[in-house]
């Protein structure tokens, strides 16, 4: 009996075979990945774009998904197996599982590059707010696109209920006012890492803008400067629980409900776009255009032109479809 071919998530049209394992990304793509990987963590440090907006756009969302799921299942079963239930060989099992060779470069360039941004992005956007938005405002617009291509099927009356509702959640959730702390609780900061990372896998929400309005923002900049371990531990022990707890429904939502949270991701980037208005108040009030318009307008075609390279690379570096066996 011959099994049927299944069509791809990760390419709408593209057929896979049952039979073929997955492969493991050789250590040669390791550079790339490592840049790529570096665009996701760059976004973070900016307040109003998602890393997982990205990471979408440069091809690394499907499999950074899987990875981080796989790591989860890993890190479960290694706990399981050190309270004594199992034994530790279904732990190493899994651990071999992980697409290590993809996994490393992407969170290392992640990771440095996070660091390097909330020291020179940040600032920058902070001292030049008109220009900086407008660039990115160009980036995300264009981006939007991205999930509606990937989208398996034509597109729904549901679908445009979910983008709707998504569009309208992150524009009411991307308005809420800046909180100011200036000495927060361990508690707050590990609760805020917790949500915030989550940005990481849901493109349209910004991880740096959650911890604006929760007031962490600026504590977590003075705390990498200083080098405040207690508090720089929290956050990292709040950001993995954090996304070991969503991951895995994500990566299920992708295999199983596809359509429907492609286009859910659509709207939460489209509503998105209002914290990146060129002209807002100090408050983050929308306001009109003034001033000279004609710079931040060609500041946003150079971000939506960068954009449309890298989605045009992107396409093609992807793998070609695989053709079924009946029309060979």
């Amino acid at each position: 009996m011959t099994t049927l071919p299944q069509a791809d998530a990760t390419r709408p049209g593209t057929v896979r075979r049952h039979a073929s394992p997955p492969t493991k990304t050789p250590w040669s793509a390791a550079p790339g990945n490592a840049v790529r990987g570096g665009l996701v963590g760059a976004a973070e440090s900016v307040p109003g774009i998602s890393g997982g907006t990205i990471a979408l756009v440069v091809g690394l969302y499907d499999g950074l998904l899987g990875a981080a799921s796989q790591l989860v299942h890993a890190a479960r079963e290694l706990v399981q197996g050190v309270a004594g239930r199992r034994g530790l060989r279904p732990a190493a099992a899994a651990l071999r599982q992980i697409d290590w060779p993809f996994l490393v470069p992407v969170l290392t360039g992640m990771v440095v590059i996070l660091l390097v941004s909330l020291n020179t992005i940040a600032p920058l956007l902070e001292s030049n707010p008109v220009p900086m938005r407008a660039l990115f405002f160009g980036m995300i617009a264009v981006s939007v696109g991205v999930p509606l291509r990937m989208m398996p099927d034509r597109f729904r009356p549901l679908d445009v209920v979910l983008l709707v509702g998504g569009a309208v959640a992150a524009f009411f959730l991307t308005g809420l006012p800046a909180a100011e702390l200036a000495d927060p609780p361990l508690w707050l900061v590990f609760v805020g890492a917790a949500v915030a990372i989550n940005a990481l896998v849901l493109p349209g929400v910004s991880g740096s803008f959650v911890l604006l309005a929760m007031g962490l923002y600026v504590p977590l900049q003075e705390a990498l400067h200083d080098r405040d371990i207690p508090f720089v531990g929290t956050f990292l022990l709040g950001a993995v629980i954090g996304l070991g707890s969503f991951v895995k429904l994500l990566h299920w939502l992708l295999e199983h409900r596809r359509q429907a949270t492609m286009a859910l991701l659509a709207g939460l980037m489209l509503g998105s776009l209002r914290a990146l208005w060129p002209w807002q108040d100090e408050a983050g009030g929308l306001l009109a255009p003034a001033g000279g318009v004609a710079v931040p307008a060609l500041l946003a075609v150079v971000g939506a032109a960068v954009v449309l390279v890298a989605i045009w690379w992107e396409a093609r570096r992807a793998p070609r479809p695989v053709v079924p066996a009946e029309a060979e």
